[in-house]
């Protein structure tokens, strides 16, 4: 059954050339200071701050406008030992079998290993959840479309939002994560996406001396 379409005016604000340029570069040197933090202080964060990151995820684009996601905000210590639990069993399993020595030797300059300190001391883990269906308001299932791409763009919105409020972050993928249905009591037909971790950096923080790739790299320009 066909829904009627509804429009409304976009509220769009045409700015001069040179503000554009400079918002561009301001957005470019503040995203360029964000690193992926391993050493998390358990200095508090007003939940406040998380609820605006989260909402501001929940403006990310969506295949037929689905919105297949869902954020498990965690502070319970208990829940957070307990995620921190099962994903060290399985990142044990990970590095001391799973992973192909090609795998491990990547992930060598990074200093990673089986543990997992920062799922708990963290204040925050936001766990991202991709939902492969939904419901009506009647109770009948939907089916979600470009799943994995819409929750992509939603995390990075999510990431880069938790940049922008001046917090540290780290995505950790544990797998496999279902685990994370059963800590946090989410149904089957949501997918485990990644934990992201929140808060404050210790202050003596240290991060791998690592670079990106130039503009040349990783763009083409078809004129």
């Amino acid at each position: 059954m066909s829904h009627p379409r509804k429009e409304i005016p976009l509220d769009f604000r045409e700015l001069p050339l040179e503000e554009m340029q400079e918002r561009a570069r301001r957005f470019l040197a503040e995203l360029r200071l964000r690193r992926s933090v391993r050493h998390f202080s358990d200095r508090s964060v007003p939940r406040a701050l998380i609820e605006d990151c989260v909402r501001s995820a929940g403006t990310a684009p969506s295949g037929a406008n689905m919105q297949p996601w869902h954020f498990s905000v965690v502070s319970d210590p208990d829940t957070k030992s307990q995620i921190r639990k099962a994903a060290e069993e399985e990142e044990r399993e990970f590095y001391g079998r799973r992973a192909s020595e090609e795998w491990l030797e990547a992930l060598e300059p990074l200093g990673t290993d089986d543990h997992k300190p920062f799922l708990e001391t963290a204040p925050y883990l936001i766990v991202i959840f991709a939902q492969t269906r939904g419901e009506t308001d009647t109770g009948e299932p939907v089916k979600h479309y470009y799943v994995s791409e819409s929750v992509g763009i939603a995390t990075g919105l999510l990431i880069a939002a938790v940049h922008h409020a001046g917090l540290a972050c780290l995505t950790h993928t544990p797998s496999p994560m279902r685990f994370l249905n059963t800590i946090l009591d989410r149904p089957r037909s949501e997918r485990p996406y990644l934990i992201l971790v929140v808060g404050y950096p210790i202050d003596d923080c240290k991060v791998p001396a690592l670079d990106k790739k130039g503009l040349d790299e990783i763009s083409t320009f078809v004129e």
